[in-house]
This record gives structure tokens, C-alpha cells and sequence, in this order.
């Protein structure tokens, strides 16, 4: 099972690390960074790098796509390059997900028109104009078409996605041997729970 995570610049490390982490973990699975050519790509923050060791032209064909979200998913909507390949990669998964704002990457692909889909709490609903229904949860499975939430739900949906691929037991054991048991110190991991107040200033620090 060959997973293919999408680079591009200004994408969040953590939208690809975590799923990254599962996957790689999870028997059977390869993982591969990819990029219109292989080298490093930088992330939202402007230091960490992660290098692409496949360009789109090696990996036409793989069976799982996770396209990360960031900051720079607004200049990645006019990459030809990502979205040809996001489209021509899609005749032939199993699995094609998204975590955050990557959602917006396959919509204007023109993957999930029609379907169900979810993003950062932020600008979930602008999938709408994008042809998806948006949705206000974690992790939305529509078909093959998977999409996670903001950032660390990203680890969620590729738990779940082990799971539905290998079984529940291999997942619980991924699970484990990353010791994934949030106990976060304050319950504000959604604009639900939170005071308005503290909306903007998050999202500020995500660069929107």
C-alpha cells in the first residue's frame, strides 16, 4: 500500500507528520513525500523542511493521497502541477483524504463536488463555494474521500483510515506505540468552547 503525501510551500508540518507517523507505522503501508520535484519544501513557519523524495511524475499511481493544509494551500490553488497530478493520482486510489485546508486542494481539483467534506473550523464552510457540503466535524468519510478537521485531527483520521484499510486491532496498536492519548490541559480545541475573543487571535496565528 503506497501512501503519497503532497508538499508544496507553506504547507503545516503537522497536517503531514501526523498522518505521516501513523501510516509509516502501520504494516504493509510505504509512505513517500512528493512534489513537483524532489528536494525540500518548507513549511508555514518558514524553518522546518521536509524533503520530497518522489516528484508527481515517479508516483502517478498510488493507492493513498493525504493532502496536507497550511497557509500556503492559497497559492497552492493555482499549482497546475499539484492538481493535475491530484487528479490524475485519484483514478487510482483507495483513499483520497485531506487534513485542514488541503480539503480545498481536492475540491478544486474537483474531487469533491457534491460530497460531504470538513477543513479547519475557520473556513469550513467556504468549501461550499467550492462546490463540497461543508461539515462541522473531525473527520468525514464520503465514499473514498476522507477529511479531517484542523491540524492534529490529522492523527485522527489516519487512525481511522488504518483501521477501515487493516482492521481495528492494527490501529489500536499504532495507536499505542505512539502513545496517542490526548489529555490536553484545557478543553479550547474548539471555537465551540471557547470565549468569540479568542477566535481571531487563533486564527492570526495560523497566518489567516
Amino acid at each position: 500500500m503506497h501512501v503519497a503525501i503532497p508538499l508544496y510551500p507553506g504547507f503545516t508540518a503537522l497536517d503531514a507528520v501526523g498522518p505521516y507517523t501513523v501510516l509509516a507505522l502501520t504494516p504493509g503501508c510505504e509512505v513517500s513525500f512528493v512534489a513537483g520535484g524532489t528536494g525540500p519544501v518548507t513549511d508555514d513557519q518558514g524553518k522546518p523542511t521536509l524533503v520530497a523524495t518522489t516528484s508527481y511524475a515517479d508516483l502517478p499511481a498510488p493507492d493513498i493521497v493525504v493532502v496536507p493544509g497550511g497557509p500556503g494551500t492559497t497559492a497552492a490553488l493555482g499549482d497546475r502541477a499539484l492538481l493535475d497530478w491530484l487528479m490524475a493520482a485519484d483514478a487510482h486510489t483507495k483513499w483520497t483524504t485531506s487534513v485542514c485546508s488541503g480539503s480545498f486542494l481536492l475540491a478544486a481539483a474537483g474531487l469533491l463536488t457534491g460530497r460531504k467534506a470538513t477543513s479547519h473550523w475557520g473556513w469550513v464552510e467556504q468549501l461550499a463555494g467550492f462546490g463540497a457540503e461543508p461539515v462541522s466535524e473531525r473527520v468525514v468519510f464520503d465514499g473514498k474521500y476522507v477529511t479531517a478537521a484542523g491540524v492534529s485531527s490529522g492523527i485522527d483520521m489516519a487512525i481511522a483510515l488504518v483501521a477501515r484499510e487493516t482492521g481495528e486491532r492494527t490501529a489500536q496498536t499504532v495507536q499505542l506505540a505512539i502513545e496517542y492519548d490526548p489529555e490536553p490541559p484545557f478543553d479550547a480545541g474548539s471555537p465551540h468552547k471557547v470565549p468569540a475573543d479568542l477566535h481571531a487571535a487563533a486564527l492570526a496565528l495560523i497566518g489567516t
